[in-house]
């Protein structure tokens, strides 16, 4: 799937699921996804301790991503990964551009240059997201599909299924 088609079904869902996030100024927005992505970090550092399973956080993670990208108004590459990947990015990379993203969500608030830096972070975010999905095994697209019908039946208008 194009990353493009995965941003657009991501647009839907925080239409239709997480309007209280999509309601924020674009900048609150920003900060709220770094925050996720600092709690994904803590997750993968906890490894085996942790309650939430290493295929929750990723995907978790992507979504996230996508609608970070959706805020920042940034058209994400497609990333071919390959066949056969062999080892997958250390997870300190992903707490690397986790902290990047942050800096830059701190940065709104002295009115410093935050854009590039908070581009940057996603792209290499949503690039190590997909290439440990891959090594991992795990179909993305799927488990994302069916996260995205379990958030839908969180809220209280949600329909009976």
């Amino acid at each position: 799937m194009s990353m493009r088609k995965r941003q657009q079904a991501q647009y839907e869902h925080d239409l239709h699921n997480h309007f209280d996030i999509l309601s924020l100024s674009r900048l609150d927005r920003l900060k709220h996804y770094g925050l996720h992505f600092a709690k994904y970090a803590g997750r993968l550092a906890r490894g085996e301790r942790e309650a939430k399973s290493r295929q929750e956080t990723l995907v978790d993670a992507f979504l996230v991503a996508l609608s970070a990208a959706n805020a920042l108004n940034q058209a994400l590459a497609d990333i071919d990964i390959g066949k056969d990947p062999k080892a997958g990015p250390s997870d300190l990379l992903f707490t690397d551009q986790a902290g990047r993203f942050a800096d830059a969500c701190e940065k709104i608030d002295h009115l410093e240059d935050f854009r590039t830096i908070a581009l940057n972070a996603n792209a290499a975010l949503v690039h190590w997201i997909l290439e440990s999905a891959a090594v991992d095994g795990f179909d993305i697209d799927a488990l994302v599909e069916e996260r995205r019908r379990q958030l839908a039946q969180r809220a209280v208008y949600a329909q009976e299924t």
